[in-house]
C-alpha cells in the first residue's frame, strides 16, 4: 500500500483544529474553525478518502476522530463516514490502549517496522489524516509516498504547525496542484530525498 498524508494547513503553516472551536483546545488555543471548505475542496477530500484501503492514526487524533466520526450516526451519504468506519484503522501509539472504535489495531512495538509491513500488503492507500506528531515522524522515517496538503487562505497567527522552526529537510515533487473557488489550494506532493543547496548568482 501506498502510505499518503493528508493536512489541512493556513498560510502560516498551523493545522490545529482546523474543523471547530473545541476541536484542539491545547496551548490555550483560541482560533479553532478556521478552515471553511467550498464544494470542490470537499469532493476532493471525499475522493482521497474513498481511495483508502486502511487508516492510520496517531493516538489523539484517532480519539478525537473516534468522538466525532465514530459516534455519528451514519448520514447515508457521507464516503468520508463511510470509510471510516468500515475500513480498518492503525494506530500508532507508544502506549499500549484499548481502541474503542473497531476495526482497530494498535501498534506499539517497533511502529517503524510494522507500519513497513502494512505497506508492503497489497492495496491502494494507507491513509493519514491530521495526526501532526505523527507525520512528522513518519518524514522522518522516510516513510511517506504521498502528502496532500489543503492550504486555506487564512493566516492564523498561532498555534501547532505542521513543521517546526528546526527539524529534517525533504524535497518535494509537486504531482498534482489545483485551486478551489474559494481559494483553497490542494497540492499533491512525493518526497524525494534531502534538498540540493545552491548559492544564488546574478
Amino acid at each position: 500500500m501506498k502510505l499518503t498524508t493528508t493536512t489541512q494547513v493556513s498560510v502560516d503553516g498551523v493545522m490545529q483544529a482546523p474543523g471547530g472551536p473545541t476541536e484542539d483546545e491545547r496551548g490555550v488555543f483560541e482560533r479553532g474553525g478556521w478552515a471553511h471548505f467550498d464544494d470542490e475542496a470537499g469532493t476532493v477530500m471525499d475522493e482521497i478518502y474513498q481511495r483508502a484501503d486502511a487508516f492510520l492514526f496517531g493516538r489523539r487524533t484517532y480519539e478525537n476522530f473516534a468522538g466525532s466520526w465514530g459516534a455519528w450516526p451514519d448520514p447515508g451519504d457521507s464516503r468520508i463516514w463511510t470509510a471510516l468506519n468500515t475500513r480498518p484503522k492503525y494506530v500508532a501509539s507508544t502506549t499500549p490502549f484499548d481502541p474503542k472504535w473497531p476495526p482497530a489495531t494498535v501498534l506499539s512495538a517497533d511502529v517503524a517496522a510494522a507500519i513497513r509491513e502494512l505497506k508492503a500488503k497489497p492495496g491502494g492507500e494507507l491513509h493519514v489524516s491530521g495526526s501532526g506528531v505523527l507525520v512528522r515522524w513518519l518524514l522522518a522515517n522516510d516513510l511517506v509516498d504521498e502528502m496532500n496538503l489543503f492550504t486555506f487562505p487564512v493566516i492564523v497567527g498561532q498555534g501547532t504547525r505542521l513543521f517546526p522552526d528546526t527539524g529534517p529537510d525533504a524535497a518535494l515533487e509537486l504531482v498534482e496542484s489545483q485551486v478551489t473557488p474559494s481559494g483553497v489550494t490542494i497540492q499533491v506532493y512525493r518526497p524525494t530525498g534531502r534538498p540540493q543547496y545552491a548559492t544564488a548568482t546574478p
